[in-house]
Order: structure tokens, then C-alpha cells, then sequence
């Protein structure tokens, strides 16, 4: 029986579908199709080819809902979630060092409750934590949860597909065990030893972090504003040990091998197989080098259906060995359909097949890296766009450069410097390094295109047009396929209509961000905690927000204004309030200050500050932004930290004129604020709590919830069910992220699904 590209294909569209599915199949039912299905083929010669690929889609299908639900039985119980836990295992990789301490990941090898295999733990105490170092420890675990916006990293899809079920925090006291002694362990130390002498080298420097990252696998000792210029670039690939760099240092190795067997050829060891087997070798090392992460990985198995091709002496189509390689990587790691990475290496490299396919002659070697370099930009337009919502216009230009310096010239040439005793290759090194990071912080300063989170069928129509122009020049009007392009690049979500405004709780984790938009304006309220770049500016860009109209910082806390500086340096806003003036300190804008009676109207919404004076003496929270949003008959309104002192002062000011549709509940639930007689002045139909999932505040606290039912208000919160959106022109209606990116390994997002439902 001949299994033809489309079987491949069958089979690799049922491994990848299980991974975006809302619910888990039955996987038993549908391998029962699967062989239903081969069962009739037999005996049905006409339809064989067409049976037989229904019976490879159903077998990826029951072979990846089987590995997701023996994933999902390691997930952490409900139960044991912050509660301490005693636990054994062993270091593997780097810790990651962070502004509060470091993160590590730790596989357990005993403890005294039910735990996932590999725990993610951060360790707020900057302890040091060497690879393959074992240890006895209490930790205090979460399931593995991340904020969900409608654009950005997904936390949640990462953590799922690296088998990192559970999250949490390393308590006081810790007993240093005897190191393992596995393979991986061992491997690790050697990784780490090989770390330590670039560092002794080198030094604490940018140029070694670099070369750290390109031979061992260390990005986390790259520096934050180094990972900004790479994504300002479009090089952040080139950085980590992937597919690329693999590839072609096995290439590398492989034209070397060739040569020498060659110089003796012989019978039993042909050249083609001498290079395939060094290759293959010279690439198994750099993975296990690079820390044997799960990219390494798939990039290894890739190049080893490649290799094995070879050494069977079968012929094999590129089509052919391409779907072989990327349902060999599926059927071993099934989770691996939601990274992204594995769509950019494998869609690149079947692009240059592609290009390749068909010719009578190779192209001459400038000319051709010349056409492979336009075909891997524009290849990558489409990915690139949806995955992370960003084109660097400079980035074709800087990967032509930077992909044959970092893959073929400075990685090859730092892992030589570090096979050999002497230091001078490696200062050789660094000192190329340092040219690189010289080149890249000057790029960096151009300007990139961020692009709003676009629906399914402008990504489809993209990539569609993208095949379309790399298409064979005999295929017609190849060039149009360019205008396909076009409304993935110029979409912007609709505004909301004139008299309207449009609101979105962002969710930050453990703070609060507002947006608010009318049919030309848009006003930010607050910036929650930490880095803008992480979670607040892609979620904007998401929206189609690149400028504010007015930013509002209610007051001065950090998981309220922690985010501002980093945000205005990224995004300009017209206009600043404050809640009090040690919020504006470092920030490059005037501010006024959210009095009572300040207002103004913008495309037919009325904005109104109704803060109350404050001594100076009062706490933070008391001096919290007040403001109410109102257009016609729907309003809102939110109050930062405001505490039940001040919330009794606006009910006595203004009493039923504070009536609104949604309130987002002061202090994000906290037992010291919502009290009932604001919220039988607010009336609100919907209150919204901006909270972390078990955050160490206990917010919302039990008895504001119960409050919250006894009026008859219903709840949505950013914990449960990430970013929450509301349009004043459909009241009873609320959309939550949770509803929208709904999966089965969404551990805990459990309760969210009424949330689009009318209000009875």
C-alpha cells in the first residue's frame, strides 16, 4: 500500500486540530472510525486513496486527544493549589534571572501529594539554583495560568506545550540533595561549566550573553532591552538556539564530512551517507548542548527523517519528506502545534522547497540566496503578523545580513572556540558579538509596523496570496496575489458608532488597565504593574490603539501606574491625569489632576471626574480617579482603590446620579471597599474585578462576592475570564477572551462561558 502526500497531510491535519479544539474528542470513538474507515478501504479499491487518508485524519485525531488527556490526568488538583508542598527534584536548564529574583524549572522526583512531572518555580530570594543541582524544597503551586488579552503572548498555549502544568513560588528553607546523575543532569553541568568559562572569559557583558545564547542555550542572560532591539529587528529567531542554526551547522558538519570521504571515496561508505551521518551526529550534540529543549527537539527530528531518507537510499520527494518530517514531529510531540515556531521553521523551509521544486538548474549562489531571502519575507509576512503583531520594516534587510554572520560565521565559530583549550578564539568571538549588538541597537531605532489582532479570514487570504506571489512563474497574475496582503497590514477594528463608546478591562494580572474608546478617542485608564511591552502594549495594539487621547492614573500604586513610564515611551498621549503628583515623577508629560467637576464630551460620550478632595494626610487609595463614562442610557463607572470611606463620600455628594450599567468594583474586590450602600447608589448590572488568579491579596474576597449576588449584580473577573469587553450600545451583553479562545487546556478558566448571554 502506497502512502501518498495527502495520507501525510490527513494525518498531520488530525494532530494539529485536537490542539484548537474547545473539548477533548473521544479518542476511543474516533480511532474505532480510523479503522472502520482502513477496514472498507481494503475492501473498496475505487476509494482506497480517499479511505485511507479518513483514516489517517482520525488516527492523528485519537493519537493526540490519547496524549492530551494522559496530559491532562498530571494536571495539578484543585485542592492542592496554595497550599505548601514538600517536594524533591532536579534543576533542569538555567534559572532565569528577573528583576524580583529567578525562575527555574524543576522536574519532581518525589513528593508528598499528587504533582505534574515539571513545575515552573520562582524564587523571590535570588538564591542560586545550578543546573542539574537536586533539592528538597516546599512550594506553594498554582495551576499553570497566564493573562489573556485579545493579542500577545499566550502564557496558558506555552506552558500546556511544555508540559508545565503547574506554577509557583519556593518557600524558606531549602536541603541541597546529592546532584543527579542522569544523562540530562550531566549534560546540564557541562552546559553550565561551558557557561562559566565564557563568563570567565568574556565577563558579565552583553557580547557574552550573546554567545552564552548561541552555544549552550542561556537567552536568560540576554537583558531585557537587548530582547527589545531583537524584536525592534525582526532577529529575536537568531537569538535562540533554533531550527535554523541547527540546520545549518549540520549542514556545515555535512559538507565538510563529504569532502573528506571524497579524498577516498569507498563502496560501503558512499559520501552522501558519510555527510548525512556526521550531520545528523554534529546536530544531536548542539541540541543536547542547547539544553534538549523542545524547539532543539523538533528542529533534531526534522533533519533526522531527512537523514534517514538518505541512509535507506529511497527516493523522496521534498513534498514528501517535508509532511514525513512535520507529522514525525507531531505524532512525538502533539502539543507542539501551538508554537509558533514550529510553523515559521517548517513554512520556511517548505517555501524554499517549493522554490527550489520545478527548477532544471540551481540558481546561481548570490542570485539564489537573493530569491531564498525574498521568499523567506515574504513567507514570513503572514505568521509573523498573526503571532506576535508586529513587522519590523527593516527586517528583511537586517536578516539578509544577520543570518549568514550569527548562523554561518559567528555560532559555528563560537562553538569551535569553545571545543578548543586556548581563550583567544573565544575573545575572537565575543569580540564579533560586540560588532553584531553594535549594529543591531543602531537598527533598532527605526520604526516598526504593529498591527491590530486580525480575524481568521484576513490571515487566510494573506496566506493565500503569499503562495500566490511564490508560486512558479508560469502560474498568472503572481504579482496580484501582493493586493492579498493588503487587508491583513491596513485592518483596524471598527470604531464604535457616533454617540457610543466601547470599554475593555485588560486584564494585567494583579492590577487594573481600562480602555476606553469612542468613534475618534480613546482614554486609558491606568496601566496596571510591571513592563508595558509584556502584556499592556500588544493588547492595545491588538485594538488598533498606537496613540491616547488621555491617559488617567488613578493613583500611585504599581499595579495601577507600574506600567506607565514604559508605556508613554512606547506610545504618545495627548492628554495626563493624575490622581496625585509622586505618580508623575519620571514621566515625560504635564499632568492635571481628576478634580470633581472636571468633564468633557467626546464624539457625543460624555467623560466626568467626580473625585472628592482628599487631605493630604489620607491614604493612596483614598485619593483614587473617579470616573464616570455615560452615553445615553449606558454608563460606567470605575474608582481605582477607592475604600469605602470615599465611596460613602460620592454617594452622599452625588446619590442616585451615580447609577451606572457596569461598575469596576474599587480595589479590585477587597473587602475594604464595595460596600452595599455604593453599590445601592451605583445600581450597576455588571461589576468587573481586574485580579490575578490567586493572587496573595485574596482578592475578590468571599464576602464581596456574596454581596455582589445579593444585589443581583453579575460578576466578571480578568482571573477567570481574561480581558472582558462591553460596547454601550449592547447593555445586556459582555464578551470575555475566555469565551473567545476556549480550549480544553485552558486549566483555569472553568465558569466563564454564560458571560455572553443577555442579562434576564
Amino acid at each position: 500500500m502506497r502512502i501518498l502526500p495527502s495520507h501525510l497531510a490527513a494525518l498531520i491535519a488530525g494532530l494539529v486540530a485536537v490542539a484548537f479544539l474547545q473539548a477533548l474528542p473521544n479518542w476511543q470513538l474516533v480511532l474505532t472510525l480510523a479503522v472502520g474507515a482502513g477496514t472498507v478501504a481494503m475492501a473498496w479499491p475505487r476509494r482506497r486513496a480517499l479511505l485511507i487518508g479518513a483514516a489517517a485524519l482520525f488516527i492523528g485525531v485519537a493519537w493526540a486527544g490519547f496524549r492530551a488527556e494522559q496530559r491532562l490526568a498530571e494536571r495539578l488538583p484543585a485542592s492542592l493549589e496554595g497550599v505548601p508542598v514538600t517536594v524533591e527534584g532536579t534543576v533542569r536548564g538555567f534559572a532565569q534571572p528577573r528583576e524580583w529574583g529567578s525562575r527555574l524549572v524543576l522536574d519532581v522526583d518525589e513528593s508528598d501529594a499528587p504533582l505534574p512531572q515539571r513545575l515552573m518555580l520562582s524564587d523571590f530570594r535570588e538564591q542560586d539554583w545550578p543546573p542539574g543541582s537536586r533539592w528538597r524544597l516546599k512550594v506553594r503551586l498554582k495551576a499553570a495560568h497566564g493573562t489573556l488579552n485579545g493579542a500577545g503572548f499566550d502564557a496558558e498555549a506555552w506552558l500546556w506545550s511544555e508540559g508545565l502544568l503547574a506554577t509557583g513560588s519556593v518557600a524558606k528553607g531549602r536541603q541541597r540533595l546529592a546532584d543527579a546523575g542522569d544523562f540530562l543532569a550531566r549534560v546540564d553541568k557541562a552546559r553550565d561549566a561551558l557557561w562559566q568559562r565564557i563568563r570567565t572569559t568574556l565577563g558579565d557583558t552583553p557580547a557574552a550573553a550573546l554567545i552564552g545564547a548561541l552555544t549552550v542555550g542561556q537567552q536568560q542572560a540576554i537583558a531585557p532591552e537587548q530582547w527589545r532591539q531583537f524584536s525592534a529587528t525582526g532577529l529575536t529567531h537568531l537569538v535562540s538556539i533554533s531550527g535554523l542554526h541547527i540546520t545549518l551547522l549540520a549542514a556545515l558538519v555535512g559538507a565538510i564530512a563529504y569532502r573528506l570521504a571524497c579524498v577516498r571515496p569507498s563502496p560501503r561508505r558512499p559520501p552522501r551517507i558519510v555527510a548525512a551521518v556526521a550531520g545528523l551526529v554534529a546536530a544531536t550534540i548542539y541540541a543536547l548542548l542547547a539544553g534538549w529543549s523542545v524547539p532543539t527537539q523538533r528542529s533534531l527530528y526534522m533533519l533526522a527523517v531527512f537523514a534517514l531518507a538518505l541512509l535507506t537510499r529511497r527516493h523522496v520527494s521534498a513534498l514528501s519528506a517535508w509532511l514525513l518530517a512535520l507529522a514525525a514531529v507531531l505524532v512525538i510531540d502533539p502539543f507542539s502545534a501551538l508554537a509558533p515556531g514550529l510553523w515559521l521553521s517548517f513554512g520556511l523551509v517548505g517555501v524554499l522547497f517549493a522554490r527550489g521544486a520545478g527548477r532544471r538548474a540551481p540558481l546561481p549562489r548570490v542570485k539564489g540566496f537573493a530569491d531564498a531571502q525574498g521568499a523567506a519575507t515574504l513567507a514570513s509576512i503572514a505568521p509573523l503578523a498573526v503571532f506576535f503583531g508586529t513587522l519590523p520594516w527593516v527586517s528583511p534587510l537586517a536578516n539578509a545580513v544577520a543570518i549568514p554572520l550569527v548562523s554561518a560565521l559567528l555560532t559555528p565559530l563560537a562553538l569551535a572556540a569553545l571545543a578548543l583549550p586556548f581563550g583567544w578564539p573565544l575573545e575572537i568571538a565575543g569580540g564579533l558579538a560586540e560588532l553584531f549588538l553594535a549594529g543591531v541597537a543602531a537598527i533598532a531605532r527605526l520604526p516598526t509596523l504593529s498591527l491590530a489582532a486580525t480575524p481568521w479570514p484576513l490571515w487566510l487570504l494573506a496566506l493565500a496570496g503569499t503562495l500566490w506571489v511564490l508560486a512558479p512563474r508560469a502560474v498568472p497574475g503572481r504579482l496580484f496575489g501582493l493586493a492579498c496582503l493588503a487587508p491583513l497590514l491596513l485592518y483596524r477594528p471598527a470604531p464604535p458608532a457616533e454617540g457610543a463608546f466601547r470599554a475593555r478591562l485588560i486584564d494585567v494580572g494583579q492590577g487594573l488597565s481600562l480602555l476606553i474608546e469612542t468613534h475618534r478617542h480613546t482614554l486609558l485608564y491606568d496601566t496596571g504593574p510591571g513592563d508595558a511591552e509584556r502584556g499592556l502594549l500588544p493588547a492595545l495594539s491588538g485594538q488598533g490603539v498606537y496613540k491616547l487621547d488621555a491617559l488617567v492614573l488613578s493613583h500611585h500604586d504599581a499595579d495601577h501606574d507600574g506600567a506607565a513610564a514604559s508605556l508613554l515611551a512606547r506610545v504618545s498621549a495627548d492628554r495626563l491625569y493624575a490622581g496625585q503628583p509622586e505618580t508623575l515623577a519620571g514621566l515625560p508629560l504635564p499632568a492635571r489632576y481628576c478634580r470633581d467637576g472636571v468633564a468633557w464630551d467626546w464624539d457625543g460620550v460624555r467623560f466626568a471626574f467626580l473625585t472628592q478632595p482628599t487631605p493630604d494626610s489620607a491614604e493612596d487609595n483614598a485619593k483614587s480617579c473617579v470616573l464616570r463614562v455615560s452615553a445615553g442610557s449606558a454608563s460606567l463607572l470605575v474608582a481605582g482603590d477607592l475604600p469605602a470611606a470615599g465611596e460613602a463620600a460620592l454617594a452622599d455628594r452625588y446619590g442616585g446620579a451615580l447609577k451606572s450599567t457596569v461598575l469596576i468594583a474599587p480595589h479590585h474586590g477587597s473587602k475594604t471597599s464595595t460596600s452595599a450602600a455604593f453599590l445601592d447608589a451605583v445600581a450597576p448590572r455588571w461589576a468587573w474585578i481586574g485580579a490575578g488568579y490567586r493572587n496573595r491579596y485574596r482578592h475578590p474576597h468571599p464576602t464581596v462576592l456574596a454581596r455582589l449576588a445579593e444585589h443581583g449584580i453579575r460578576v466578571a473577573r480578568s482571573d477567570r475570564d481574561g480581558g472582558i469587553e462591553w460596547n454601550s450600545g449592547q447593555p445586556d451583553t459582555l464578551v470575555c477572551e475566555a469565551n473567545r479562545q476556549k480550549h480544553y487546556w485552558r486549566l483555569t478558566r472553568e465558569g466563564s462561558a454564560d458571560l455572553e448571554a443577555a442579562r434576564p
